[in-house]
């Protein structure tokens, strides 16, 4: 394995037989695309005579002998949600020569958490965490590189993970944080994935993580449920230059509302406002290049601990910095396993189920996950109950452990090592 970065853990690049076999797989599938889109086009009218059917000359463009083509609205102007400052003061710093926005509410002395968000996302993303954190905590929810406002160089290699993880830890460090004074980090999807880098190569800079709908990278790619949108065939397909990019605008960009129907379903005015804010962000195509670059590169790499594998110490192998994993209940895009796998690189873990929420626990059950966030972050002292050490019997065991398990779960694989999963329900009071 090729070593990108040593800092304590290391990032590490997957085999070439690895890399190879899914960059074959990335050729079959845009063919199959390719053949498919021409397929569909064949076999389906582009044309439709004027005014029949849209209803809307707005939306159409005259065409040839008298026809027209739907087109999407024109999104010039932001809405009024990513501009507001009810959310905080926005800002833009230059990073190692890479513009970031991002929004700052609460104490400017406080302690730092720095929120990133997913894809395809922006920092809007956390608008109902900022007020609530913000009562606590100095928080900084960031347009990551590629996304929103923040810079978006279109060049592949501008998303390798030791660019990415660096760049956030410089940008820390312009915000205060140090080995003195740490901050908490709340990620969800690919934010959450750019996380789990973070917290294993600058542990020093880190409190406190948590992870929301995202497992540790280790683990995270083998374990892609084919249900999901972004499988295993997306993340061969984004590997493909233009193509994904000109898929992402079809249809008035429909893969945003894929990913976003919590949002649709709801019929909310202020649910709807954010829908059409995900649209303007991701409204051209260099809004999604940059985005998809993160599956051009992550992919391809892994986390090696610092020590020896022949280590007899083995608690040294894992990650000291005190982690937090939330999932959904009915979350189709990652698999509970995945999360069990995960725990087994922390020392301390805690992983949390949230009823009745999918990928987006945050945004659909806010309350349950405000809640959550507030007491595992808030909270100097906790006092948990800790269980006898048992024989969980390896994976199966441990996920035995969760299904029978209503309140909380609880190992003790080592005296200093304690794991918790447990499902929070959400209030619909």
């Amino acid at each position: 394995m090729a070593v990108l970065v040593r800092l304590r853990d290391t990032v590490v690049s997957i085999s070439a037989a690895d890399s190879l076999k899914m960059f074959a797989l990335s050729v079959v599938w845009g063919s199959w695309i390719v053949v498919k889109k021409a397929a569909a086009r064949a076999f389906s009218p582009l044309w439709s005579e004027a005014g029949g059917g849209h209803g809307n000359s707005k939306d159409a463009a005259a065409g040839a002998g008298g026809k027209a083509v739907h087109r999407a609205p024109i999104r010039d102007r932001p809405p009024p949600c990513l501009s507001t400052t009810v959310y905080g003061t926005h800002s833009y710093v230059k990073v190692k020569g890479v513009k970031l926005h991002y929004v700052e509410c609460g104490d400017p002395d406080g302690t730092v958490v720095l929120l990133l968000h997913g894809f395809p996302s922006c920092w809007i993303s956390w608008h109902h965490q900022i007020p609530t954190l913000s009562k606590h905590f100095r928080v900084i929810a960031v347009d990551l590189k590629g996304f929103g406002d923040s810079d978006k160089p279109s060049a592949r290699k501008s998303y390798r993970v030791e660019n990415l993880v660096n760049e956030l830890a410089v940008f820390l460090s312009m915000l205060g944080v140090d080995g003195r004074n740490k901050c908490h980090v709340i990620g969800h999807d690919l934010g959450a994935l750019l996380g789990w880098y973070l917290v294993h190569l600058w542990p020093k800079f880190v409190s406190k993580f948590v992870a929301i709908s995202c497992p540790h990278p280790n683990v995270h790619w083998e374990y892609l449920p084919s249900s999901s949108f972004f499988n295993k065939n997306w993340i061969c397909f984004s590997q493909l230059p233009y193509l994904p990019e000109m898929d992402a605008l079809e249809s008035d960009l429909k893969i945003i509302n894929q990913c976003y129907q919590h949002l649709s379903k709801n019929k909310k005015s202020d649910d709807l406002s954010y829908i059409e804010a995900y649209k303007y962000t991701f409204s051209r195509t260099e809004d999604w290049t940059g985005a998809i670059n993160y599956f051009r590169n992550l992919p391809f790499y892994r986390i090696e601990p610092r020590s020896n594998n022949d280590s007899l110490n083995k608690e040294e192998d894992m990650l000291q910095v005190p982690c937090l994993l939330i999932i959904g209940s009915k979350d189709v895009s990652v698999q509970m396993e995945s999360f069990i796998r995960s725990t087994e690189f922390l020392r301390t873990s805690t992983v949390r189920i949230i009823d009745n929420a999918s990928h987006f626990p945050h945004q659909e059950q806010p309350k349950a996950v405000n809640d959550l966030l507030t007491s595992y972050l808030v909270r100097v002292k906790v006092v948990q109950k800790m269980l006898q050490p048992q024989n969980c019997g390896g994976l199966v065991g441990r996920m035995k452990d969760i299904v029978s398990s209503t309140v909380q779960y609880g190992t003790t694989l080592k005296d200093s090592m304690q794991r918790n999963i447990s499902p929070i329900s959400a209030n619909t009071s």
